[in-house]
């Protein structure tokens, strides 16, 4: 066993900071808000299908802190027709992810809920992609009256 003397120790602990200082992958997505370029990526150039993803949030959202979400793919969640993933975005918050979801059909159905947290009044971005390739995509505007994010 070494023992490691004072300069030894201090070179280091200075190797250990600098290790942790360092980014650690963060996603487009995690880093800023850039809804737009989320929302391209996830297009990935395909054109996006209407009718078949229902959004329900408030219009006027009271408080930003706990606003209730629920989308809704209109889909067979069959092993040949599938919703695979659902992206939830928000575009003045300070990151543009909210949620991200992965389906299956074990899932049962194309259907997520929950309360985000909204910042101001904004829109709120809601992609869907299943395994056959279709891509769907709704914005829908929440008038916030309390902050609540940031």
């Amino acid at each position: 066993m070494t023992i490691l003397d004072r300069r030894q120790a201090l070179a280091f602990g200075a190797g250990i900071a600098l290790f942790a200082a360092l980014p650690l992958g963060i996603g487009p997505a995690e880093a800023a808000n850039d809804t737009a370029e989320v929302a391209k990526t996830f297009l990935a150039g395909r054109e996006p299908v209407k009718g078949k993803l229902t959004v329900d949030l408030p219009e006027i959202a009271e408080n930003g802190a706990t606003v209730p979400f629920t989308a809704i793919v209109d889909s067979p969640m069959t092993e040949a027709a599938h919703v695979t993933e659902i992206l939830v975005l928000g575009e003045e918050n300070p990151t543009s992810l909210i949620a991200r979801f992965r389906l299956s059909p074990t899932s049962g159905k194309a259907e997520v809920s929950l309360r985000v947290r909204l910042a101001a009044t904004q829109n709120v971005w809601v992609l869907a992609t299943t395994n056959t390739g279709e891509v769907y995509l709704e914005k829908k505007q929440v008038k916030v009256t309390i902050g609540g994010c940031g």
